[in-house]
């Protein structure tokens, strides 16, 4: 007779499927598998700089061009839990970014995880059996950036016909607090970008985009670190001078028919909040915006 431990231990021992069988458990993120490109990119970020002694900001507004490639962990993955237990599938992906102005200069790389969190389980061992134990996150995106940065993200994914709809979503500070004579909105709205890329609405390159095209189905993912169990850590450098203290991401992949051609689709809208330089007369530091979008295809 076989005892628990002996079963617990086959428990540990992790079995890859078929990639039929490994698409059908990544659930949403199943689409993302494979290698995807794009070069209509758009990096704003707000860093600090020092001006007369004061302390200041610069502006930088970049396209860039991008490579995506997500590979499946081939087999599901256990938490135990004594009374529940879970199986995490999901995706391995690196990036790599490079300004289009110097194509030959990496402007930003990442590496990381997508995990379907969904598979929770009334009972320890033995047979699969499917439960409706509440989870109120999903997926969970898990990032390493070399600037120095870890962030765990979590969300839900929903899957709609038709076009998305595009948030409106600015990337100008609009802090309570500083003096009029501050002038940090010159920056954003008279740069050699004006006209192609609005920083009071970021999304704005995206929808004008998919209004070219006919979307039959999406999948959006959206994942934040505000949401109970995210979090970002930071070396203490960037704590210091920067202090990441949010990041949102939002992922539409969409089948798209334009003419005779059909193709997956990816677009994408992130923020991270970075924060510095003191509030005029008001405590707490300003909240700059770092956006970046992007749409993408898969090769």
């Amino acid at each position: 007779m076989e005892t628990n431990n002996e079963a617990l231990l086959k428990g540990f021992v992790r079995l890859g499927g078929s990639p039929e069988e490994v698409a059908s458990k990544l659930g949403p993120l199943a689409d993302l598998e494979g290698t995807w490109t794009g070069n209509t990119g758009w990096n704003l970020i707000a860093v600090p700089s020092m001006k007369s002694g004061l302390p200041t900001f610069t502006v930088l507004i970049q396209q860039y061009s991008e490579t995506i490639t997500f590979t499946p962990i081939t087999a599901p993955v256990p938490n135990r839990g004594g009374a529940k237990q879970q199986f995490i599938t999901g995706l391995l992906y690196e990036l790599t970014i490079n300004d289009m102005k110097y194509p030959n200069g990496i402007l930003h790389v990442e590496n990381g995880m997508w995990l379907n969190m969904a598979d929770v389980e009334a009972q320890p061992d033995g047979p699969v059996v499917e439960s409706n134990i509440a989870r109120p996150f999903s997926i969970a995106r898990m990032s390493a950036i070399p600037h120095g940065d870890v962030v765990i993200a979590l969300g839900n994914a929903e899957i709609s016909s038709g076009a998305p709809v595009f948030p409106t979503i600015t990337a100008i500070p609009v802090p309570a607090g500083l003096p009029p004579q501050f002038g940090y909105i010159d920056q954003y709205t008279k740069n050699e970008f004006s006209g192609q890329f609005a920083p009071a609405d970021v999304n704005k390159t995206l929808a004008e985009t998919a209004a070219t095209q006919t979307i039959t189905n999406v999948t959006t993912i959206t994942v934040d670190t505000a949401n109970k169990g995210g979090n970002i850590s930071n070396i203490p450098f960037v704590e210091k001078y920067v202090d990441p203290s949010r990041f949102q991401s939002t992922f539409w992949i969409e089948d798209v028919v334009l003419g005779d051609l059909t193709f997956k689709q990816l677009q994408y809208s992130q923020q991270t909040d970075l924060n510095f330089i003191k509030k005029f007369n008001l405590p707490g530091d300003i909240l700059w915006p770092h956006v970046n979008v992007n749409t993408l295809r898969k090769s």
